[in-house]
């Protein structure tokens, strides 16, 4: 098995710090520095005379040395090739200039007493041995961003304040407690793989009498009552960190966490003030209230952007064409076994999927499904998106007709037991998209045009030869007609914008997240049909009027525009000036996401 081990780390670590070689150490460029130091005391007055020279000679330094302070400016200035590199401590540094001043104390047993603070920091790490017992004053050891999985509480130090472990692949603290350092202030344990409740038992003064911080930030622990009673033992307690974790999803949280340990200052990053204290002062003792369940509330708002679907030549139909309806919704995913108001939402979208086809859009460009674009890639980016069955659910809001800008006026509460899938969904995001939906409907007396046109013919003679009435006739027969009845074809549904949110910011203390989807300016489907006769005739219309006007076609004309004089000049160039000032409007969707979080105890009652 492959890996590295902290000691070995640390021998790298001081291999780039250079200890040995210029400008540290003792070489060439400071060698006169240290021979009159190993001659001893005393001899002939010529000897002293020679030693007094040589001192004097080392004052003034030979040409292929450097002075003392030349080396100390080489390893303290930023812009020098020797600087050392920015992942380096104060330490390092200090340990560096005793290397330029004395390179003679630079030695292992020395070393080891010199560090008091060790950060060995994303070097592949995946052992702490026993090697690390021989620093004697080490306070504070930060190994954070490697790949331990275990540690042996037996080679740490006893002399440890300060324990960093943060984004390592520890499952387990059995190892870490069975010989705890005894002065250890801060334990960081974030972004770990944590479990629940069978880790929680470790968390206590039993093991840690002396802690004064700890993090477990983004770990798994789901059960809010049984890690507070725990911590609750900790009574020098002051800073403590849980966000990250499902139970922070949980209402009663944070209030619950200030009621149980009193002594707390600082709560996920933020100072806890004497009103929260005051607010949430009896909660802890309403645990029966306080359920593993997370409330979330989404919510979406208005939808702009749509161009508007209505075509000249769908109003003009003739009584055999469909009849074409246009609706609008939004799609969202959430974390499956939930509860939510909508009990036939999941029909609605088994329906939703089974239907979804793509419609082509000649004016679009490839490849712009998320910014507004309605192609077969588009359609096929959008199955791509939906989650599997294991992950999330599709829920959508109401359908509404066209208008410039469409009230949704959605607002469903989603309610989840399951906080460790909860919490995965909103690491990951959910997908907000804006559909259309297509429906044609034919009539069916249309069908029965044909047969029908016989009995008519045969029953015009007999209308004819009845006396005049006034019309009444007529009249009580189009009261009697009952209404054309429709046949509609299974709905099309287009794709018109698809995007990310990102929700992770609810774990770290947000209760809201509210954004403004843009899905860029749609491109408006462009017809591919010949010209209706009617289009025909008004072009030659146009064509004969503007011959008329300026004496002849020119086809040099064609793509110019006639500069008027005078007043019709002005009004030309203000109406151009109105057309350039439009701009098309983005698809734009609102959609919010709140985490409900209790304010004080008295919410508990409430809900």
């Amino acid at each position: 098995m492959g890996g590295l081990s902290a000691s070995a780390a640390f021998r790298e670590h001081l291999r780039r710090l250079g200890l040995g070689e210029f400008p540290c150490g003792a070489g060439s460029w400071n060698r006169s520095r240290f021979e009159l130091r190993k001659r001893k005391p005393g001899g002939n007055a010529a000897q002293r005379e020679a030693d007094a020279g040589t001192a004097q000679h080392q004052q003034i330094g030979t040409p292929s040395e450097e002075s003392l302070e030349t080396l100390m400016e080489f390893v303290s200035s930023q812009d020098s090739p020797w600087a050392l590199p920015p992942d380096c401590s104060p330490e390092d540094q200090h340990l560096r200039e005793l290397a330029v001043q004395s390179p003679q104390l630079i030695r292992d047993n020395f070393i080891f007493l010199f560090f008091r603070s060790l950060r060995i920091v994303d070097k592949g790490v995946n052992e702490v041995d026993k090697n690390l017992l021989k620093f004697h004053n080490l306070e504070e050891l930060i190994l954070s961003a490697n790949q331990i999985s275990r540690i042996n509480s037996a080679h740490l130090p006893r002399t440890l304040k300060v324990l960093e472990l943060c984004g390592n692949e520890i499952v387990g603290l059995q190892d870490l407690c069975s010989r705890p350092p005894p002065e250890l202030q801060h334990l960081g344990l974030g972004y770990n793989r944590l479990l629940g409740s069978s880790e929680d038992k470790y968390l206590t003064a039993e093991f840690w009498p002396n802690l004064l911080s700890l993090d477990l930030s983004f770990n798994n622990f789901t059960d809010l009552m049984s890690i507070v009673s725990k911590l609750a033992t900790l009574w020098r307690l002051r800073t403590l960190v849980l966000q990250g974790n499902p139970l922070v999803l949980i209402p009663g949280y944070r209030g619950c966490v200030i009621d149980s340990l009193p002594k707390l200052c600082i709560l996920d990053d933020r100072n806890i003030s004497p009103d929260e204290k005051h607010q949430f002062h009896g909660l802890s003792s309403k645990s029966d209230l306080i359920v593993n369940k997370a409330q979330l509330v989404v919510s979406v708002g208005k939808i702009k952007g749509i161009p508007n679907p209505i075509k000249l030549e769908e109003l003009e139909s003739s009584p055999e064409s469909p009849v074409i309806t246009h609706s609008y919704y939004v799609t969202y995913e959430f974390v499956e076994r939930e509860k939510a108001e909508d009990t036939n939402n999941a029909e609605v979208m088994k329906f939703h999927q089974s239907q979804m086809v793509a419609t082509p859009n000649p004016g679009s460009p490839p490849g712009s499904a998320d910014t507004g674009g309605s192609e077969s890639p588009a359609m096929s980016s959008l199955h791509k998106q939906e989650p599997p069955a294991n992950r999330a659910n599709s829920h959508l809001t109401p359908r509404k007709p066209w208008a410039e800008t469409i009230e949704c006026s959605h607002r469903k509460e989603h309610v989840t037991g399951d906080l460790v899938a909860l919490k995965a969904f909103l690491m990951a995001g959910t997908t907000v998209t804006v559909v259309e939906e297509k429906v044609l409907s034919w009539p069916i007396a249309a069908a029965l045009a044909e047969d029908g046109g016989k009995k008519g013919k045969a029953d015009k003679g007999k209308a004819e030869e009845k006396p005049k009435d006034g019309g009444k006739g007529n009249k009580q027969k189009k009261k009697k007609e009952s209404p054309v009845e429709l046949r509609s074809d299974p709905p099309l549904l287009r794709c018109l914008g698809s995007g990310h949110v990102n929700l992770e910011s609810l774990l770290t203390g947000d209760q809201l997240v509210a954004v403004v989807c843009d899905f860029g300016v749609l491109i408006t489907e462009e017809t591919t049909q010949p010209p209706s006769p009617k289009e025909k005739d008004g072009k030659k219309s146009k064509d004969k009027n503007k011959k008329t006007k300026t004496g002849g076609e020119n086809p040099a004309s064609q793509k110019t525009t006639v500069a008027a004089k005078g007043k019709g000049k002005n009004k030309e160039s203000s109406e151009g000036k109105e057309v350039q000032e439009i701009q098309p409007v983005p698809l734009t969707v609102e959609f919010q996401v709140q985490l409900i979080q209790w304010t004080a105890a008295f919410d508990a009652q409430h809900q």
